[in-house]
């Protein structure tokens, strides 16, 4: 079947990241392109780091659900430009604070994703997911994933996953 661009996006606009299922491809700004090329149209994405051990899953997880609609499209991992949280989309932000996870904060204008000195962090606020409260504690700087950290809420006493902004 010769599928549109448009219908691509479609089939995949609900697919879950299978490492935080509530939140889709497209909201986490992995999913970033559905273009015609060469040979056909081709999906193009991008690992929130180069490491990501989820992107064999996600390769399957979008060949599968294309394959069951009957669409013929390439897969493209692209490295550059780096994946930042600011590709995130509002929704997928809310979706993960619903969650239970406190999503990023935005990335400062003019910021670079490549540091080659490494600058003090200003000490910036990270709300609880579940109370809301700003008081709150890193733990540990890497959580229950390499682009999450642990914090725990001094209010609630919860422990919950802060995603870091890139």
């Amino acid at each position: 079947m010769s599928a549109t661009v448009e219908e691509v996006w479609a089939a995949l606009e609900d697919l879950a990241d299978p490492e935080i299922p509530v939140i889709s491809l497209r909201d986490l700004g992995i999913l970033r392109e559905v273009r015609a090329g060469a040979d056909g149209l081709e999906v193009v994405i991008t690992p929130t780091y180069s490491g990501c051990p989820a992107m064999g899953q996600i390769e399957d997880d979008l060949r599968s659900t294309l394959k069951n609609r009957g669409i013929s499209a390439r897969i493209v991992t692209r490295l550059a430009p780096a994946w930042t949280t600011d590709w995130m989309t509002d929704a997928g932000k809310e979706k993960l604070r619903a969650y239970g996870i406190a999503p990023p904060h935005a990335t400062p204008a003019g910021s670079s994703v490549v540091r080659f000195i490494a600058r003090p962090a200003a000490a910036v606020a990270v709300p609880c997911p579940r109370c809301g409260s700003a008081n709150t504690v890193e733990t540990s700087h890497f959580g229950s994933t390499a682009c999450k950290a642990l914090y725990r809420c001094q209010d609630c006493l919860e422990p919950f996953d802060y995603f870091k902004p890139y």
